[in-house]
């Protein structure tokens, strides 16, 4: 997991996703992540936090050995799902886990929606210009909806680095300048959640999604891009399993459909184009958009770009 991997230089393509905690790689984006690795992209994680305080979710680790060095074993968890997923690297960006809005965690210095700002966009500048990925994926703003410090942390410490990375007279000491071209936002989209909902009721099993679910703005017309994943869709729930603190492999929520039927609800990951540069300025996001149609690959428009 160390910050100073060189990047081959016959990895011409090459993806950088930022995520809060440890597992949050395998909930979102997982199975695209897979796809990109096995088509040869150099593929990094950046880690905000460790994860620090999160809650032992699964009852057969919930033991006083686990309880006594959870950041280890919750580092130990990532490298092992990372592994799965196909990182070529993980990143730990070096905050501490803030904990969910409200709690104690909130308050401690270390914390990193406490870190000050223009530190964090420096070291996820360094990163960026050291790895010099074409493509980032990161978070939108979560606000309103799910508020997890960290979750807003990450957006917010992304959008402003995606922008100065390309901008020599911002962070000097990061190293050479290198703007990448495509700025991802991860979505949760509402015909997902639909879709799975439904299946558990023509199956006749009781759905994890509530009525708090559907209050939720939907966001599926922002969505741009789908990802087909059906190639990959057991890495998803593989990389869950691995994080075996927080994912419980009796929880309906993520496995409560037999995965015969889960892959074929929405065989795809969603994303939302936020940003385009090209040649180091920002250019209207539709310019990497086909005509009348989404997005099936995070590098469209690129790859030809790249290889030439």
């Amino acid at each position: 997991m160390s910050p100073f991997v060189p990047v081959p230089a016959d990895a011409p393509l090459r993806l950088l996703t930022v995520h809060a905690h440890p597992d949050d790689e395998a909930s979102k984006g997982a199975s695209t992540v897979a796809q990109l690795h096995s088509d040869g992209v150099h593929c990094v994680l950046v880690c905000c936090t460790g994860g620090e305080a999160g809650d032992v979710l699964n009852p057969a680790m919930d033991v006083p050995e686990v309880h006594a060095d959870l950041p280890g074993v919750r580092e130990a968890e990532l490298a092992r799902a990372a592994e799965i997923v196909g990182y070529d690297e993980v990143v730990m960006l070096g905050y501490r886990d803030s904990g969910m809005k409200d709690s104690e965690h909130n308050a401690r210095a270390d914390a990193f929606a406490n870190a000050d700002q223009d530190e964090a966009v420096g070291r996820l500048v360094a990163i960026i210009r050291r790895v010099r990925p074409q493509v980032v994926v990161t978070y939108p703003d979560a606000r309103g909806e799910y508020d997890h410090p960290d979750h807003v942390q990450v957006h917010d410490i992304s959008v402003p680095a995606f922008h100065a990375a390309g901008d020599p007279g911002r962070y000097p000491e990061a190293g050479p300048a290198w703007q990448p071209s495509k700025l991802y936002y991860t979505m949760w989209s509402r015909a997902r959640i639909a879709g799975l909902h439904e299946k558990f009721l023509e199956l006749g099993i009781e759905s994890p999604y509530d009525e708090g679910w559907f209050k939720r703005p939907s966001r599926d017309h922002l969505i741009t891009t789908q990802v087909p994943i059906g190639e990959h869709w057991d890495v998803r729930g593989d990389a869950l399993r691995a994080h075996a603190t927080q994912i419980d492999p009796a929880s309906p929520f993520w496995f409560g459909l037999p995965d015969d039927v889960a892959r074929t609800v929405h065989p795809f990951d969603d994303y939302r184009l936020a940003a385009c540069c090209v040649d180091g300025r920002p250019v209207d996001s539709s310019t990497y958009l086909p005509t009348g149609g989404l997005e099936e690959d995070l590098f469209a428009g690129l790859r030809a770009e790249v290889s030439a």
